[in-house]
């Protein structure tokens, strides 16, 4: 199946937090079709970027969205940063993507039409045979795997990931990798903040370096230089390599 995934431009994109300036007049385009990385160090405002781009946080600017295909629906996928469940929720797998996919309650069951919708994204993701499983039982990468699961149903065409790893294991990477590289044949729009510039320099079409501004914007083989590397992540590992980012 081909998607045609939306492009997108940014212009003059602002951010104002109480009396801090997070984002200061970005701007850059994005091809349609591609796979899209915000790189740069901590604190420096991807997370908001794409914040801005979801239509999550008030900010000034211009942020056009040109949808190619004829769906009405311009369907967004998008995984957070992981996030904590309550060990103790009487949810299971299948609940949870219910709750997330269908207008009626839970309890009463999946509707037959989406079933095969959920267990195919479950395969996807490497959990189709935890899908009794209870939500308290499941790892952090297990959780990590669902949020991926439940940003595809229904399929985007816009896919938008936000340090999606986190808590994965090597074959979790692995089953990431794959299915991100599978969206992108299909020609799904994917944007993605990404610390992991081994990978970056792997997978990106392009990428935008963003440290409260834009500092760098391109093609991934002429914008990731070693150069930019250096004097962008060894200022911060110099600082902290261990604070996460909250904006």
């Amino acid at each position: 199946m081909s998607i045609a995934g939306p492009s997108l431009k940014v212009e003059n994109l602002n951010l104002y937090l109480g009396n801090s300036h997070i984002l200061t007049d970005v701007n850059f385009e994005i091809a349609s079709g591609s796979i899209h990385c915000f790189i740069g160090p901590n604190g420096g405002g991807k997370t908001s970027t794409i914040r801005c781009l979801l239509g999550q946080m008030p900010h000034k600017g211009n942020i056009h969205i040109n949808w190619h295909s004829e769906d009405t629906q311009h369907t967004i996928g998008y995984v957070p940063q992981l996030i904590e469940m309550e060990r103790t929720l009487p949810l299971t797998i299948e609940n949870f993507l219910a709750i997330v996919s269908q207008d009626k309650p839970a309890f009463t069951g999946l509707k037959k039409t989406l079933k095969p919708q959920i267990i195919t994204v479950l395969e996807k993701v490497g959990l189709a045979d935890k899908q009794k499983f209870m939500l308290g039982s499941l790892s952090g990468g297990e959780r990590q795997r669902l949020l991926f699961a439940q940003a595809l149903l229904p399929s985007p065409s816009l896919l938008v990931l936000d340090e999606p790893m986190t808590s994965m294991d090597e074959g979790g990477v692995h089953t990431f990798e794959a299915l991100v590289e599978e969206l992108h044949q299909q020609g799904i729009t994917i944007l993605w903040v990404n610390h992991d510039l081994s990978q970056v320099a792997k997978m990106a079409d392009s990428i935008s370096v963003i440290d409260h501004g834009l500092l760098a914007h391109g093609a991934t083989s002429e914008t990731l230089t070693n150069e930019m590397q250096q004097g962008i992540f060894r200022k911060h590992s110099q600082a902290s390599t261990t604070i996460e980012e909250t904006i």
